[in-house]
């Protein structure tokens, strides 16, 4: 550090500090001069200690200032062998969509969850605890098998212990089965096959097999080591040996935790509930999430209110591998944050502030990185505006017709939207989705705000102010908002399946790209000859031509070329049959045809070409990889 430093710090000019100095043998005893301090380290920490208590600042060392910063949670060490307890496994079932997860899950426990599903598919994982007949207990972690779901398999697979790759028989290995494949690969943990839906008629066992040995899944009928077991959740065929093979896997990795430690556990899920407010799925990993525990998560903490299980029965604690729903958050976590206990109220908000601190620096970052990109990015394209310019100053430009005029950037037609979601995954799977469809380059898509929750007047504001459609995905509209919304012109869509949320923003973006005008030719004449006639007091020349293809019509748009160059672009300023005047000649009729320039002359052999503008709808197809 130099003094100059020290200056900037300050927002000193230097002399200030020097003159400071002079005041420093009265603190110190010591005299300083630039040429004692310029390469002393050790005097220019005593510089800064005197510059504080001048200029009114306090000056700490920079280890001193890192341990005072980092508030951040950390983990607790880990657990000493003799704390460690057999825990219950955590299996996440996979797989393509409509392969049957949830309904071999609802054989499982004996429920019907998948009646409740909008559209018949699941769209949140869920998360429960399954007494199997043996008194072993297992959480099952169900996640969406549709392509808009990504996130959330993903972070299924890196939360469990087993993944049960569901593939239906009927239908065999999908792309979703493939993504499903990956994600078990990544997350490092073992995989189990649920050859499903053997009742139907006609089904090939053995072509599965196969398909997934062509992935890299051999199983044991293939001289493989995974384990592939052919159930019928419908029909309720061989779940028993389902259970099994998962409870020897289960016993293989004898699994454990520390059910006495502090709380460690991930975020499944969070939403805002109408009735019970903030609400997070969390996943206990480690450690006893107790009524009253202080726990911290992403950019959320809570005071634990309550937990309840899946089958929303009240808990007073759960631990390692229990999925519960807990209430009392101050701040709503993100869906994958990890979960740490506190010792108090105090330690989560010093937290808190840490981590917004961090996030604000990332972001400011972040923006500059975005600020020095921009500006190289237009420092680009002036360089290049600047070259086209000196290369359209070597040619001489000719006139340009209708067929060369482009859409500028800025008159891009944009969809603003308010995206609302039931819990942050949905949410995170729509943005997903919507954040591709910004890559069209004649409309655009801009998502000026997302939450969680039910509408609120503050998303009503925002979408008056930039224009914008509220999307809603499960979410309810109280009456309030939607008559406020209906008084402003406010469009709200409610919608419980996403595939058909996409498809109303895909509407709505297909109906603002604008049309596109393309050339259509109609005819074409050759010029036979060149003469003139009186027009008052001048002669002006008209081409005698034979029509040689289609018509030529009198109100439409005309081209001359002549050698294979365009030398005019007009239109007619009358069309002659003979003596008469007409509005259409076809094909081998002649004509004369006088050119609204009159000082423009024909030559024998040129090509007048008769065309006109279209208009041309977009045929964009927007894929949202379903």
């Amino acid at each position: 550090m130099t003094v100059q430093e020290v200056a900037n710090v300050l927002n000193k000019d230097i002399d200030h500090v020097f003159k400071a100095l002079k005041f420093a043998d009265k603190d110190s005893g010591t005299e300083y001069t630039k040429d004692t301090i310029i390469h002393n380290q050790q005097i220019i920490k005593e510089i800064v200690k005197i510059s504080g208590r001048r200029f009114k600042f306090i000056a700490k060392p920079t280890d001193e200032i890192e341990e005072e910063e980092n508030k951040d949670a950390v983990p607790a060490p880990p657990a000493k062998p003799e704390d460690l307890r057999p825990r219950p496994p955590v299996v996440c079932v996979m797989g393509h969509v409509d392969h049957g997860k949830t309904t071999l899950l609802d054989a499982l426990r004996n429920t019907s969850v998948v009646d409740t599903e909008f559209g018949g598919i699941t769209q949140h994982i869920g998360a429960f605890e399954v007494k199997l007949p043996s008194g072993e207990r297992v959480t099952f972690l169900d996640t969406p098998g549709h392509a808009a779901f990504t996130a959330m398999r993903s972070r299924g697979a890196h939360a469990t212990d087993l993944v049960v790759l569901v593939v239906a028989a009927d239908d065999g290995v999908m792309e979703q089965t493939l993504e499903s494949i990956r994600m078990a690969r990544d997350a490092n943990v073992p995989l189990l096959v649920a050859i499903n839906k053997i009742d139907k008629p006609g089904v090939n066992i053995e072509r599965t097999l196969r398909a997934l040995a062509q992935h890299g899944v051999i199983c044991e009928e293939m001289g493989g080591e995974v384990q592939a077991i052919p159930v019928s959740a419908l029909k309720r065929l061989h779940l028993d040996k389902l259970v099994e093979a998962l409870i020897v896997q289960a016993q293989l990795m004898e699994l454990k935790s520390d059910p006495g430690g502090s709380v460690e556990g991930v975020v499944l899920e969070s939403q805002v509930d109408p009735q019970t407010g903030k609400q997070a799925t969390v996943l206990v990993q480690r450690g006893t999430l107790r009524r009253g525990s202080i726990i911290v998560a992403g950019m959320g903490w809570a005071k634990v209110r309550s937990l309840s299980s899946a089958e929303g029965r009240a808990v007073e604690a759960a631990g390692p591998s229990a999925p519960v729903a807990v209430l009392g958050w101050r701040d709503l976590p993100a869906a994958g944050d990890h979960v740490l206990q506190v010792p108090s109220e105090k330690r989560a908000n010093e937290v808190m502030r840490w981590r917004h601190n961090q996030r604000m620096k990332e972001k400011q970052e972040a923006d500059l990185e975005v600020i020095k990109e921009k500006q190289m990015s237009h420092l680009q394209q002036y360089k290049q505006h600047l070259a086209q310019k000196r290369l359209m100053g070597r040619f001489k430009l000719r006139r340009q017709g209708p067929r060369e005029k482009m859409i500028q950037e800025d008159d891009h037609p944009t969809l603003s939207v308010v995206v609302r979601g039931d819990v942050d995954g949905s949410v995170e799977a729509i943005l997903d989705i919507l954040e591709t469809y910004d890559e069209h380059d004649r409309v655009r898509l801009d998502i000026v705000h997302f939450g969680v929750g039910q509408l609120t007047p503050n998303d009503l504001e925002i979408a008056q102010a930039f224009n914008a459609v509220i999307y809603a995905f499960n979410v309810d509209c109280p009456p309030t908002i939607a008559v406020e919304a209906k008084n402003n012109n406010i469009a709200i869509k409610r919608h419980n399946v996403i595939y058909k949320l996409v498809d109303d923003v895909k509407r709505e973006l297909s109906d603002r790209i604008p049309v596109r005008q393309e050339e259509e030719i109609v005819g074409e004449a050759n010029v036979l000859q060149q003469f003139t006639v009186s027009e008052g007091r001048r002669r002006v020349p008209v081409a005698g031509a034979r029509c040689t293809r289609g018509v030529l019509q009198r109100n439409a748009l005309y081209r001359v070329v002549r050698n294979g160059e365009v030398v005019y672009e007009g239109k007619l300023a009358s069309m002659k049959h003979l003596k008469d005047e007409v509005t259409t000649i076809k094909r081998d009729m002649e004509c004369g045809l006088r050119l609204d320039n009159p000082d423009f002359e024909v030559q024998p052999g040129d090509t007048i070409v008769c065309y006109k503008m279209v208009d041309v709808a977009d045929t964009t197809t927007w894929d949202p990889g379903f």
